[in-house]
């Protein structure tokens, strides 16, 4: 039977500056050092070849993408941008250690979110329709093999709720730049809706390539 791999890949790194900070859905850049970062990954390892390209619109992925896949037209998806932390953006967790809605968040409240962003179930909502339209997408006009460029928070959510071997979305965590392949067979995804985790990508490349 007829399985379809996706490639989940992080976006480069950001501005250091930026480092413990709340950003989600703030649009920044790709910094000068995650550029370098990106195009040495893409000289020592081997990222995956695909048939289609899809990406949170955010530049730090949109600009990965340029990097990774610079002959390729990749799809700009909306619904694949990072949580929005609302008035959360741009600060720390030591900025935000007294908000008690905050604490309530950190613990994994479903109910509480942001001020103007969105909650915990809200985010997790949104990225798994988005993601299960993509793969129905996929399946339809029988594109075998694609990438996703988008945010560690999206990639650790989706595995954790279709991803097998099951894990807590943490224990799914990546660097900049790299990433997970899942297999889907169409069968067990429409009767169960999961995905077989297989490899982190990229690969590192034979001394002899």
């Amino acid at each position: 039977m007829k399985s379809y791999i996706i490639h989940f890949i992080r976006h480069g790194s950001i501005d250091e500056t930026l480092s413990g900070k709340y950003i989600g859905t703030t649009d920044v850049p790709l910094s000068d050092k995650g550029k370098i970062e990106l195009r040495k990954l893409d000289y020592e390892y081997r990222y995956p070849g695909c048939q289609a390209v899809f990406t949170s619109p955010l530049k730090r992925c949109t600009q990965t993408c340029k990097i990774l896949y610079p002959e390729q037209n990749p799809l700009v998806i909306a619904n694949l941008s990072e949580c929005n932390f609302g008035e959360w953006e741009g600060k720390t967790a030591n900025d935000l250690n007294e908000d008690e809605d905050f604490q309530k968040w950190l613990a994994g409240d479903p109910s509480v979110k942001p001020p103007r962003g969105e909650s915990n179930a809200d985010f997790t909502r949104r990225i798994c329709k988005i993601f299960e339209s993509i793969v129905e997408g996929l399946i339809k006009t029988g594109t075998t093999e694609s990438v996703i460029v988008t945010h560690g928070g999206v990639i650790m959510t989706l595995l954790a709720v279709y991803g097998m071997p099951q894990a807590k979305p943490f224990e799914w965590v990546m660097d900049n730049g790299f990433g997970y392949s899942v297999r889907i067979t169409p069968q067990l995804w429409q009767r169960d809706k999961i995905m077989e985790v297989f490899s982190v990508i990229p690969e590192k490349k034979d001394i002899e390539d």
